[in-house]
């Protein structure tokens, strides 16, 4: 082969590896999802809730958040 040959299979092959795409998933899609406890309410009147610190936790409206999270 020539040496042109070569180096245009070499460009070629680095171009082909090097010509993806990134796809970034949507943050917010419209679909429900389930986020399961994963551990044991801690009582009667505990609630199953997202935190925007610690993310999901048990919530109770008198007593706070289980764990001392604020």
């Amino acid at each position: 082969m020539k040496k042109s040959s070569v180096l245009a299979l070499v460009a070629s092959a680095l171009l082909a590896l090097t010509s993806g795409c990134v796809v970034v998933p949507a943050r917010h899609t419209s679909a429900a999802v389930y986020v399961a406890p994963t551990y044991e309410s801690p009582g009667p009147g505990w609630n199953w809730e997202f935190h925007a610190r610690y993310g999901w936790g048990w919530r109770h409206p008198n007593h706070g958040w289980h764990r001392g999270w604020s």
